[in-house]
């Protein structure tokens, strides 16, 4: 890819912002540093010196869950990263400071995968997995009727919402966890949507 430069005139048109982030950009890359831009893809200089933006390929799965289950939450984000998949999780991607319900409206809206973590207390329990559910089946109405968007997935033996499980297989990471993460690999691995976080 040939090295793009701005001309004066495009520089003179940038916001003061703007330019300072392109300062900072071209600061990292004449280090060395790899700049990635959460989501969309990485910036780095190749071994010619030449500056090259990689998009980014693996699918990105946004993990729903409740409290409760944070913790088998954690290590199901820690199992898709290690199978090349990109996922969201708050814990994991929140920013002190940062308005959380926004921000998880938008991971949703370019996530490729929606992976809602139901157990007997999530299916019970008033709050943000509710709404994040909720939020995830208006966009899935919004994806052409082949794509797979909305993937339930059980931690134990529970109920999943009939509304859900009328329409949507679901997977079990119990009693084999392996095997489970292994089953939804295998469908959040296939990349059918565009965008980023």
């Amino acid at each position: 890819m040939p090295r793009r430069t701005l001309s004066r005139w495009q520089q003179s048109r940038l916001s003061p912002s703007s330019r300072q982030v392109m300062r900072l950009l071209r600061k990292c890359l004449d280090q060395g540093m790899r700049v990635e831009l959460d989501g969309l893809g990485s910036f780095i200089r190749d071994d010619a010196g030449e500056f090259q933006f990689q998009p980014a390929t693996c699918s990105k799965v946004f993990i729903a869950y409740v409290e409760e289950n944070a913790e088998a939450a954690t290590r199901l984000f820690q199992a898709l990263r290690e199978k090349s998949c990109d996922p969201w999780m708050d814990r994991q991607r929140l920013l002190p400071g940062q308005n959380w319900p926004r921000a998880i409206e938008r991971a949703i809206d370019v996530a490729d995968y929606f992976v809602a973590l139901f157990s007997r207390k999530s299916v019970v329990k008033k709050g943000t997995f509710q709404s994040e559910l909720r939020y995830a089946l208006d966009c899935a109405r919004r994806q052409p009727l082949d794509r797979t968007f909305v993937v339930p997935v059980r931690l134990e033996a529970c109920d999943i919402p009939n509304g859900i499980s009328s329409a949507i297989q679901y997977v079990d990471l119990f009693p084999d966890w392996d095997n489970g993460v292994e089953r939804l690999v295998q469908t959040v691995s296939r990349r059918t949507r565009n965008g980023g976080w």
